[in-house]
């Protein structure tokens, strides 16, 4: 998806892959995307063959030789992140670029063994790449000004919306995203019906529900990410990564029933081929106790509240930089509600001091994630917006 959007920008891209195989297996997603704008007619053959002409894709890490940007995407281990860096960035051209793809892994220990450090930077995709919008830019304790505003560059060169933040675990996406996911499957562990929490989740104007979006993202990778984030709580000596709601439920689907997520076959959902999807029937049996009742209004703020609750926190944290990067970042990187203006723009709409109140109706009765920071607690005293 990456070199995709790169040579469609007119780049000129070296897609190295682990074989020569699987590298041309990447190229050939390409060749999909632009077969099918050929056939809707958006793109002649010729441009189609101008673009594929483009991409380079090999196993040879030779090829990288001269690279003014070189973006690091294998999977999400701190080793073999490492790995990577150390074989592959003596590649780069004099004071080249090294982007790691990462959702979760900070910058500043995955520039470890970088040579230059000032020149390392994550630059976190959103999958697919051809249609999310949105390029998250994490600058680690050593990246340069001047490496800051190259990646910027290639960001807005091949028509994404880039927001800078700044280093963490998870950063901000990833962070506020998760607890979606986690909030809906608590609601299910609960005794909730699932296809109950799926239509509030897109009552409040989510695009998909928490179980839906469970399943795009795989139960496997949740899993993953999951013991990643608790190896390097061993690495770090920290408490981050401890066990929640849609760790349990992931690790449950896949242990129990085998099933790893949509592309993996199923999960919350069954995919037939050429039908709609819907909800796997099994799920039902997990939780479900028709005795147990919420209030529809609870259940539609703790899926919305506690998104922004998270948002709050990483500002607190001196994760954002700004409100805007918030707002643009939430909506486009996360599919927030675009109708609400972002994140934050809710709480002004909502207004502050209301939402401080309902933050604690809802802290009292489901727990201290709800629980209003310090920050807005502030900002609600002293009647300010955030802008």
């Amino acid at each position: 998806g990456i070199a995709y959007v790169s040579a469609k920008a007119g780049i000129e891209v070296v897609l190295k892959d682990i074989s020569q195989d699987a590298a041309d297996k990447g190229k050939a997603y390409s060749e999909k995307l632009l077969d099918k704008a050929v056939s809707k007619g958006r793109m002649t053959e010729d441009k189609k063959a101008g673009i594929l002409g483009l991409i380079k894709a090999t196993a040879n890490a030779e090829d990288l030789k001269g690279c003014d940007l070189i973006i690091e995407a294998v999977f999400e281990n701190v080793d073999l992140k490492h790995q990577m860096t150390r074989e592959l960035e003596p590649q780069l051209a004099e004071n080249g670029v090294w982007g790691s793809n990462t959702s979760t892994l900070p910058i500043t220990l995955l520039a470890e063994p970088s040579e230059k450090p000032e020149n390392f930077i994550g630059i976190h995709f959103f999958s697919p790449v051809d249609k999310m919008p949105l390029v998250e830019i994490i600058v680690g304790e050593k990246t340069s000004d001047e490496t800051l505003a190259r990646a910027f560059d290639y960001a807005q060169q091949i028509k994404k919306t880039p927001i800078v933040v700044n280093d963490s675990r998870g950063f901000f996406t990833s962070r506020v995203f998760g607890t979606y996911i986690d909030e809906g499957a608590l609601l299910l562990e609960e005794g909730l019906a699932p296809a109950l929490i799926e239509n509030l989740g897109k009552a409040i104007g989510m695009p998909v529900g928490p179980l839906a979006v469970q399943d795009e993202v795989s139960q496997q990778l949740t899993v993953k990410a999951n013991e990643t984030n608790r190896e390097l709580d061993k690495r770090l000596g920290q408490e981050i990564g401890s066990a929640n709601a849609g760790y349990r439920l992931a690790k449950k689907m896949i242990d129990e029933y085998g099933r790893g997520g949509r592309a993996h076959g199923g999960g919350y959902y069954q995919y037939p081929e050429g039908g709609a999807k819907h909800l796997w029937p099994e799920v039902n049996n997990w939780f479900y106790d028709a005795s147990v009742e919420l209030p529809q209004q609870d259940i539609k703020d703790r899926l919305l509240f506690r998104q922004i609750v998270e948002s709050l926190r990483c500002f607190e944290e001196g994760v954002m930089n700004n409100v805007p990067d918030s707002n643009i970042g939430s909506i486009m990187g996360i599919g927030f509600p675009p109708h609400t203006g972002g994140v934050f723009q809710f709480i002004n709409t909502y207004g502050l001091k209301q939402f401080v109140d309902r933050c604690n109706e809802l802290s009292k009765k489901y727990g201290e994630r709800f629980s209003p920071p310090q920050l807005l607690l502030d900002k609600a005293k002293n009647d300010e917006l955030f802008v």
